[in-house]
């Protein structure tokens, strides 16, 4: 009997115990899944074009990475769109260039220190007035206003798109897309979708134009003809037609 009450008490305990253990585990990854997530931040060495030295510079993005929504804030969608409109410049282009650049990630930052959703790195944000690269608004604008500038100045979608990425004075020297393979593959990845961009576009039209379109009322004759009769009981009479 002794021996029984051992092995049961032994259970008992080892029982208690492996609930605590596995109360312990679920605590720690509940904690882990809860914990505040800390920004991020990339250190950026880049030579200085006055200097001749190496420069380090951490950027910090105010939210953590992460992968970018499946589907952008149709609130972003829109603002991307009235900004292209009144800079007259293609949502379709702009478009193409965002989700090549950040995928709609409005604090994307880059290891070269390119920020947000147009991946403005510090120099181009200052040169048009953007304080706050991770500021959708912001950077959606001085990102488009980059972009009407490179189109006026090379009068050439496909040489606007590889001077956004490897810069005017590359494009100019070698008179065309540099032979960089970043900017190769860049401007055939953005050269892509904004092609299918602007037949998606073109057919959305064609669609609508051929959508049947609700049957007009007709116009009442607005000149209506009084004719007056007195029936054979000398009753007066007034009828319109």
């Amino acid at each position: 009997m002794r021996f029984c009450s051992e092995n049961i008490l032994r259970t008992a305990f080892l029982g208690v115990l492996g609930a605590a253990c596995l109360l312990g585990e679920n605590a720690a990854v509940d904690a882990s899944a809860t914990a505040p997530q800390t920004p991020r931040a990339i250190s950026v060495v880049r030579v200085d074009a006055r200097t001749g030295r190496l420069v380090r510079r951490v950027v910090v993005s105010p939210k953590p990475d992460a992968a970018a929504k499946a589907t952008p804030d149709p609130m972003l969608l829109a603002t991307i769109d009235e900004t292209a409109r009144n800079l007259e410049v293609s949502p379709e282009l702009v478009h193409s260039v965002i989700q090549v650049e950040s995928n709609y990630d409005p604090y994307a930052v880059s290891e070269k220190g390119a920020e947000g959703l147009m991946q403005l790195m510090p120099a181009t944000a200052r040169r048009f007035g953007v304080t706050n690269s991770f500021d959708p608004r912001q950077n959606i604008e001085g990102g488009v206003r980059y972009l009407k500038l490179l189109k006026e100045t090379f009068q050439d979608d496909r040489l606007a798109i590889a001077a956004y990425n490897a810069g005017e004075k590359a494009v100019t020297r070698y008179g065309g897309v540099p032979p960089y393979p970043e900017t190769v593959n860049y401007v055939a990845k953005v050269g892509e979708k904004y092609s299918q961009a602007k037949k998606s576009a073109e057919k959305g039209k064609i669609d609508a134009k051929a959508a049947p379109q609700p049957a007009a009322s007709p116009a009442e004759d607005e000149t209506r003809h009084v004719t007056a009769y007195l029936d054979t009981e000398g009753r007066l009479h007034i009828a319109t037609r």
